[in-house]
């Protein structure tokens, strides 16, 4: 874990307080995101989210957002927050799964659930949110806020030969991250392989992998995939990564109330409209798709999500092993999606 310094921390802090008691100047924020400049959730966010968010707080709150490693490194944000270096990131939890498994497994549960609400109902409702401030405790001493979580989008898995089951994964050549994702897959019957993202579209296309873990089906689409990849599954079987919104505490306590359930609300509605958007463009392309007759989008039944999903359970259990964190984590999910019915009750 990293240390900062104390007094760069109060004097930042002492910044925030005057500002925010003289009321002599707006608060803006730089929120560094895990996302690309480029990407459309990028856009989205700087077109209609950021002017909605000054418009919800009358000008009394910005956000400057910058892309990924803009600022410092993608798994840096939370000492950057800490210090006052940012005031916020956007950013998927499972950059800090150095620090400790329970980052990935509260970033992307592995075949864990069935869609995404169910993940803003775990994170709102369900503990989530509680256990990831928690999380975060433990390694900025309460420096850093937790306002959020969530994720925009259900991934789809590319494929080059039909998967129909949890059968058919017996052997097959799966891209995956390393990890729990690859521990799951390998339970599966399949061998997973450790691919960097750029390598992933000629490594599908030249048969080096059969299919891969990657993204949407909107992002699998933009970069060429069905092209080549003609049997995508979708719903995807396997992830759905968590973005999580954290703020400077420092920064968070000096807003009046008023302005802090802002802030909790506009990031709310911001992650169902990205995840809206992405739907319908899913859906969109799905559609297109199912009317090629080269192209088989392969649906799982529920009764091979629910196997792949018994398949994974061991791996978690296995994965958390001797990580306190990462234990409770785990245990703090399972009690959710038992109560949902996503995994039987005891």
């Amino acid at each position: 874990m990293k240390r900062w310094s104390t007094a760069l921390f109060l004097g930042t802090a002492a910044v925030v307080a005057l500002q925010a008691g003289t009321g002599a100047a707006a608060e803006v924020w730089k929120v560094q995101t895990s996302m690309t400049a480029g990407e459309s959730y990028y856009q989205n966010i700087e077109e209609f989210w950021l002017p909605k968010l000054a418009a919800m707080t009358n000008g009394e709150l910005t956000i400057e957002l910058t892309p990924v490693g803009s600022v410092v490194p993608y798994n840096e944000t939370m000492d950057a927050i800490a210090l006052g270096v940012l005031q916020g990131d956007i950013t998927s939890t499972s950059y800090f799964a150095g620090r400790s498994k329970a980052f990935s497994v509260m970033g992307d549960l592995i075949a864990g659930y069935d869609r995404p609400e169910q993940i803003a109902l775990f994170c709102y409702q369900g503990g989530g949110r509680e256990f990831l401030q928690e999380l975060y405790d433990e390694f900025t001493d309460g420096q850093v806020k937790v306002v959020g979580c969530g994720t925009p989008a259900r991934e789809a898995f590319v494929s080059k030969v039909p998967i129909r089951g949890v059968a058919d994964l017996e052997g097959k050549k799966v891209r995956s991250p390393e990890g729990l994702a690859a521990e799951v897959f390998k339970r599966a019957g399949a061998a997973p392989v450790g691919l960097p993202a750029a390598e992933t579209y000629t490594s599908v296309d030249k048969g080096v992998v059969d299919a891969a873990d990657f993204s949407s089906y909107t992002m699998n689409d933009s970069l060429g995939f069905q092209q080549i990849a003609k049997y995508p599954i979708y719903p995807g079987i396997h992830s759905m990564p968590v973005l999580q919104f954290t703020v400077n505490k420092a920064a968070y306590d000096a807003l009046d109330e008023s302005l802090q359930v802002t802030i909790d609300v506009w990031y709310q509605a911001m992650v169902n409209d990205l995840r809206l958007r992405n739907d319908i463009t899913d859906q969109e392309l799905v559609a297109r798709d199912r009317a090629d007759p080269n192209i088989e989008v392969i649906d799982w039944p529920q009764e091979e999500r629910d196997k792949f999903r018994a398949i994974a359970q061991e791996a978690w259990a296995e994965y958390v092993a001797g990580d306190p964190l990462a234990e409770k984590a785990l245990a703090t999910n399972v009690d959710f999606m038992k109560r949902v019915g996503l995994l039987p009750a005891d």
